[in-house]
């Protein structure tokens, strides 16, 4: 049974308003997953666990923009409405926010890239990492492929993301491909295949 105790923390990833649906880079259901994380986060304050918010933070002119050749509409410009985590999110005050990205000709889909967050986090004693966010099949997945490269074991919070799915089975690919890396699989509710996580409140 994978359940939270000391050496772990918790990474959600880039839930942020531009990525929900209404958005300037809307994910399909990317709100669904906001009670579920909060679940999740209730857990981690519980054993006072480390909690991090990755978030894009772009300058306005970020090269992933597509009026600088890039493939995405500009989103999350830092300081903005777009940017800001979902209405709803409940992250605790003392949670580390990670900013990625900020720089106009880099761009970072990683929590990891550029940001300090590894040796953060091993000065925090942490060993292994639950992560969850938007989307599965970029942010999410580069996360988790930095965090393994890194020397960190990782679960995937499997019901609390969300894909783009811009190519038909984008989803799948990504999730086949943490799961080679070494990824574990949880969700708060038991399902096939996967390990269930302990939840004592009501579905």
């Amino acid at each position: 049974m994978t359940e939270p105790r000391d050496g772990d923390a918790l990474i959600i990833v880039d839930v942020q308003k531009d990525f929900l649906p209404g958005g300037a880079l809307a994910v399909k259901e990317g709100d669904r997953i906001v009670p579920l994380l909060n679940r999740y986060i209730e857990k981690f304050q519980r054993l006072g666990l480390p909690i991090v918010a990755t978030r894009d933070w772009h300058p306005p002119d970020h090269c992933s923009f597509k009026s600088r050749g890039g493939p995405w509409p500009a989103h999350c410009i830092a300081g903005t409405s777009g940017a800001e985590f979902a209405e709803g999110l409940r992250l605790p005050p003392n949670t580390l926010i990670v900013s990625k990205a900020t720089r106009a000709d880099q761009e970072a889909y990683s929590g990891f890239e550029r940001t300090g967050l590894a040796e953060k986090l091993k000065r925090l004693g942490v060993t292994r990492l639950f992560i969850g966010g938007l989307a599965t099949e970029y942010c999410v997945l580069n996360t988790v492929r930095d965090a393994i490269e890194k020397g960190f074991r990782v679960v995937v919070l499997s019901d609390a993301m969300r894909a783009v799915n811009a190519n038909p089975g984008d989803e799948a690919k990504a999730l086949e491909q943490m799961r080679q890396w070494g990824a574990e699989f949880v969700r708060l509710q038991s399902a096939s295949r996967e390990t269930s996580l302990p939840d004592s409140g009501q579905p």
